[in-house]
């Protein structure tokens, strides 16, 4: 593998090598009776070359191109067409998946400085009218499953250095002020390796999920890898999951799939939703890594799924819960080959304080999930405000050195210095000459072990204590068996003081007293369970809290939509203060409203 000097070297290797044998199936959706989709290594580099040639004739060699498509398996043909062209792939959500119209794109589009937009015959017509509208008259759109355009016998290898740029990797961010992390050839061959070495995935492995083909999960970890590997992948669509999340389940027992996964509230999501008698016709045992990443790893979300699905062959050693981020191109961290996850109980009080110390009775405990162990990077512990190091133990911001980490955003080389180049203090003036990744997660060193607490920015502090915001809302979901799991926002706005306010989404249809009782019963539960006053509480429907595509709960987004007045509750109950601070928001707000949408990617 470490011959390779760039990912498109290996790609045309392995299509070489592989040649007829199936590169990925795509799995659409039973609803339009359809049967799934076969991609072989071959097809895929013919087709690449095809499209690669189109993008070279162009002079797209080193320039961004933009990849619009619905999941499927023309999203695949143009990112590697991308990689043949030696052009940088930006891969983008299709704004009519995403119910955000163009403003999201819009942006992405204007940062990256697209010479091009790759989509399909489906939805080329509206993106050239869009193209035109925004006045990019000069970035032409191509429908890349029109088999007359280009010619594969035209394509010419590019001229490529492991420096080159592979793709930007776009991350949440207002529509205003997108954020695209540059990924080059040598930061992607090191993460494939990375993961390679942490999951122990052997060549020619099965590999398989349904994340979206813009998410860094979805792109690295069941595209680009199964690549790597030289194997294939399984694919379906997000919506497919979301709506039937046993279809996945299936998917993995069907294609005898090894390797995949998802966020947290997936496995949260297929304990809740599979029958028993849908139980009863999976099979999980080819399923060896079932990775557990993106957002914050849940100690109940573990064993429930690996008590509900035991019957089905899923062993507690499959589960791999891991640690990552697009700046990293993806993968961190992940618990030791064949370990069961490892759970760390706590005193709840002590993390607060950013200290880990043992439960004791009658007191607040905490269950930490492990991230399990760097392998490819160096991992420092520092305090976010003076830059110091941390000792084992202590809890602070996690900062990473590795071949992986990108060299920074697009463009933004003040933001990068800062975030890219950081320096650790030794608390007399000097320091150690930067070059560290701030990743603005919390986190604490023990026996080894990564455990990540939460966010900085998402931090909630209270009367001098440090709360984090999934912990309250783990509290919340408990309070009422109508409150939805991973359906609830925490966070602080300030007035003369700091204010917690907590949003949850409710089921009216499911609550057995009026919605005045049940949040009175969140405002006590709260208060009991942190020794905090808990004055602001929204009742709202489902699908009020915006999540990312990988399950994040937005939480800055829903506390500007919050301060904008632009929540709307079925019960609320507000402190005057709190109340007072949203009316002068209202009053003062003359932004536009596609201002407060956040990415989803």
């Amino acid at each position: 593998m470490t011959n390779f000097r760039t990912f498109t070297e290996l790609v045309l290797e392995r299509s070489e090598a592989r040649g007829d044998a199936d590169a990925f199936i795509f799995l659409p959706d039973d609803a339009r009776g359809s049967v799934p989709q076969h991609l072989t290594s071959a097809g895929l580099d013919q087709e690449a070359r095809r499209i690669a040639s189109w993008l070279q004739e162009r002079k797209a060699a080193n320039r961004q191109v933009l990849l619009l498509y619905p999941a499927g398996l023309d999203f695949i043909k143009a990112f590697t067409a991308c990689l043949y062209a030696g052009a940088v792939a930006v891969p983008g959500p299709l704004p009519a998946e995403q119910g955000q119209h163009f403003s999201r794109i819009s942006g992405i589009l204007r940062d990256a400085e697209a010479c091009a937009v790759l989509t399909d015959s489906a939805n080329a017509p509206e993106i050239s009218a869009w193209l035109a509208a925004e006045g990019f008259t000069d970035v032409p759109c191509l429908a890349t499953d029109d088999p007359a355009q280009g010619d594969a016998v035209a394509w010419q290898a590019p001229s490529l250095t492991p420096e080159s740029l592979a793709f930007l990797q776009y991350t949440s961010g207002s529509t205003s002020d997108p954020k695209g992390v540059v990924v080059s050839h040598r930061n992607l061959l090191a993460n494939e390796a990375a993961i390679q070495r942490s999951i122990g995935t052997p060549l020619g492995a099965v590999c398989g999920g349904w994340l979206p083909f813009y998410h860094d999960m979805g792109l690295i970890g069941h595209i680009l890898h199964p690549l790597y590997l030289g194997g294939t992948a399984v694919l379906m669509a997000p919506f497919t999951f979301l709506k039937r999340p046993v279809r996945w389940l299936k998917m993995i027992g069907d294609y005898g799939i090894t390797t995949g996964g998802g966020p947290n509230f997936a496995y949260d999501l297929c304990v809740r939703r599979v029958t028993d008698a849908q139980l009863e016709t999976l099979d999980l045992s080819s399923w060896t890594t079932a990775c557990n990443g993106a957002e914050p790893v849940r100690a109940e979300t573990v064993r429930a799924f690996t008590e509900r699905f035991a019957p089905a062959g899923f062993r507690p050693e499959a589960f791999f819960p891991c640690y990552g981020m697009a700046e990293t191109t993806l993968l961190v961290s992940g618990i030791p080959r064949s370990a069961a996850p490892r759970v760390l109980d706590v005193d709840a009080e002590a993390l607060e304080r950013g200290e880990l110390a043992d439960p004791r009775a009658d007191h607040p405990a905490r269950s930490l999930v492990s991230s399990g162990i760097a392998r490819d990077f160096e991992v420092r512990i520092a305090d976010p405000e003076t830059r110091v190091e941390k000792p084992v133990g202590q809890v602070g911001e996690i900062w990473l050195k590795g071949d992986s980490v990108a060299s920074g955003y697009w463009k933004r080389p003040e933001t990068n210095k800062e975030i890219f180049d950081a320096a650790i203090s030794d608390g007399a003036g000097g320091d150690d000459g930067g070059g560290w990744l701030r990743t603005g997660d919390m986190g604490v060193l023990q026996d080894g072990q990564l455990y990540v607490t939460g966010r900085l920015k998402e931090m909630v502090i209270l009367a001098g204590r440090n709360l984090y915001p999934q912990d309250v809302e783990r509290a919340v979901h408990s309070v009422d068996k109508a409150f939805a799991t991973g359906a609830g926002a925490v966070f602080a706005v300030e007035t003369d003081r700091e204010h917690l306010v907590a949003i949850q989404e409710v089921r009216p249809g499911s609550i057995s007293t009026d919605l005045h009782t049940v949040a009175s019963g969140v405002q006590s539960f709260i208060s009991k369970e942190f020794s905090i006053p808990a004055g602001n509480i929204l009742l709202v429907r489902p699908g009020t809290v915006r999540k990312t595509t990988s399950g994040k709960i937005q939480r800055t987004l829903m506390r500007k939509l919050f301060l904008e007045g632009k929540i709307p509750a079925l019960y609320e109950v507000l402190e005057p203060a709190v109340r007072e601070l949203v009316a002068s928001a209202e009053a003062g707000d003359d932004t536009d409203a596609a201002e407060s949408l956040e990415s989803v990617v």
